[in-house]
């Protein structure tokens, strides 16, 4: 589906309905790490426990199994198969020589979490500590833009900056939308047509995704909501979802779902607003020619009665 044929229009609280039209963006990508040249140097008695387990050539902390050369020089598994199974210290050909004694320090150690930089103070045995940091809740964002497979990672302040001035992504304030989605060939769905608005409310965001895909045979149009954070505090916010026309009107309400879960695991799972083609072309009136989709929604969180103890919902102005 041809995405400059899209057209959106928004509004958000105190904001003027306003057109946008959809353009197609280049991939984005994270600069990888280089590697300079490494030059071993003799170990001083007050080297730390931690500096003898530091890889030398990604620095990060070896966990077993770990690799030495037959002079001694030690490696993480994963660079192993990097320097192409060559001592980066010597040259020497590695061979499958373990480090059993340095394996064992590793074993008895506890370490950091590799994201206590970012804020975490969680200090774990090596092995827990891989666990951990699988699911740590301070590792990084994954970008939460769909159409580009995009590799930025970051915090959610610098994803936010990310969206708007690499991915042109259109932001909002305030917690109630109104978006027009327009097609003029609505009969080609191609797997799959996106949209993203980012929405700013409650001190937090929110990504609004709209798509078009094909659910089996049938082509259908898809609205769901993610919160830029975590599972936790996603599930402190409800968003309704509605769409219709012609006296007639589907409506859906939820959970944001975290930007943690993949925006194709999401869509796939079919957590969202869906809209078959022949309900939308209904919906959009007319000679049924061209689509015609209102989508409005709000945001709400779910507050603490301090008189019963029941939730109430707190809705923005």
């Amino acid at each position: 589906m041809d995405l400059d044929n899209i057209e959106c229009v928004s509004s958000s609280d105190g904001m003027d309905e306003d057109e946008i039209h959809l353009h197609h963006h280049p991939q984005f990508s994270s600069s990888k790490p280089h590697y300079s040249n490494l030059v071993h140097s003799a170990i001083h008695p007050t080297t730390s426990v931690h500096e003898l387990l530091e890889c030398p050539v990604c620095t990060n902390s070896m966990y077993p199994p770990i690799h030495q050369c037959h002079n001694g020089h030690t490696l993480c598994s994963t660079c192993k198969t990097r320097v192409h199974n060559r001592c980066p210290t010597c040259r020497q050909e590695l061979g499958d020589i373990r480090c059993l004694a340095l394996e064992k320090v590793a074993e008895s150690l506890e370490l950091p979490c590799k994201y206590c930089s970012l804020g975490c103070p969680e200090i774990f045995p090596y092995y827990s500590k891989l666990k951990h940091e699988a699911i740590c809740n301070f590792r990084p964002y994954n970008c939460p833009y769909a159409g580009s497979e995009c590799s930025v990672v970051g915090d959610i302040p610098y994803l936010v900056s990310h969206l708007r001035d690499d991915h042109k992504v259109d932001m909002h304030s305030g917690c109630t939308f109104n978006h027009r989605y327009v097609k003029s060939n609505p009969r080609e769905v191609e797997n799959a047509t996106w949209m993203l608005t980012v929405f700013n409310c409650f001190g937090q965001y929110f990504c609004l995704h709209f798509e078009a895909f094909q659910l089996g045979m049938a082509p259908v149009y898809m609205a769901f909501l993610r919160f830029m954070g975590d599972e936790t505090d996603a599930r402190n916010y409800t968003y309704s979802l509605e769409v219709g026309g012609n006296g007639r009107k589907l409506t859906w309400e939820g959970t944001p779902r975290s930007i943690r879960d993949s925006h194709r695991k999401v869509r796939d799972s079919h957590d969202g607003l869906i809209i078959q083609r022949n309900m939308a072309l209904f919906f959009s009136g007319g000679d049924r020619k061209e689509l015609k989709l209102r989508v409005t929604g709000r945001i709400w969180k779910e507050q603490q009665n301090p008189d019963g103890g029941a939730c109430i919902p707190n809705l923005c102005s």
